[in-house]
């Protein structure tokens, strides 16, 4: 735990601004950052795109739908070019809304699933962050996310797991009952998880948002910079 703790207590200190942010689609842009961030995204493509598209589904929160963000810098924009930079023939369809617990992602997923034309090898999910945030039982997010991932495992789509860990002032014993949540579900499912998804923007203020929770274009860029290969090593292989 005390490898966690300087990210538990900035977590702390962003909950309250996250209640209000995260249940709205969209806000102000958000001010300059103030250094440059060399990423992924903007190296030149050293290899060439090859091969047939892989369909990538992108199911969460505000943390993949572009929250305060322009048209192509959310997250699932800037993994899609990373991941062409590498030569993989990514397309990732972005089905993030923000505000949505774990119980409205499931709510929406076979619906989300049935959309998509044609099925995704991968799903990227974010979800769990709105159910900490309004304390609800860790069991209930639990119980939601386990539902999604057998549901994604029986359709034979693979997942990354981006995770999420509780406010410590959500108190020690909510804390032990969510934290592990991500990291066994993605054991018990096959999923590559990614442990705390914010982690390369925290204690960075040139990379978040006027909010102090989303993170900024460049801050988007230093999380795919973070998460790239993750993703890229969780398609499954073609044969030559």
């Amino acid at each position: 735990m005390r490898a966690h703790a300087k990210i538990l207590l900035v977590a702390s200190l962003l909950l309250p601004v996250l209640l209000s942010a995260c249940d709205n689609s969209r806000d102000s842009a958000a001010a300059p950052a103030q250094e440059q961030t060399q990423s992924a995204v903007d190296a030149p493509p050293a290899i060439p795109v090859m091969g047939p598209e892989r369909p990538i589904l992108a199911f969460g929160d505000s943390l993949l739908a572009g929250y305060g963000l322009d048209d192509g810098e959310s997250y699932p924009d800037r993994l899609e070019q990373a991941l062409r930079a590498r030569g993989v023939n990514a397309k990732i369809a972005n089905a993030g809304v923000s505000g949505d617990t774990t119980a409205a992602g499931l709510e929406r997923l076979d619906f989300t699933l049935g959309s998509q034309s044609p099925k995704p090898e991968l799903a990227i999910v974010s979800l769990g962050g709105n159910d900490m945030l309004r304390s609800l039982p860790p069991a209930e997010t639990r119980r939601n996310l386990e539902t999604i991932l057998k549901r994604l495992k029986g359709d034979n789509i693979r997942v990354v797991l981006l995770g999420m860990m509780a406010a410590p002032n959500l108190g020690k014993d909510y804390a032990e009952k969510f934290n592990p949540i991500y990291p066994q579900l993605a054991q018990e499912y096959g999923a590559t998880l990614v442990p705390f998804f914010l982690q390369p923007v925290i204690d960075k203020p040139d990379l978040m948002q006027k909010d102090h929770v989303h993170p900024t274009a460049l801050g988007i860029d230093a999380i795919v910079t973070a998460t790239v290969d993750d993703v890229a090593a969780a398609l499954p292989r073609k044969s030559t």
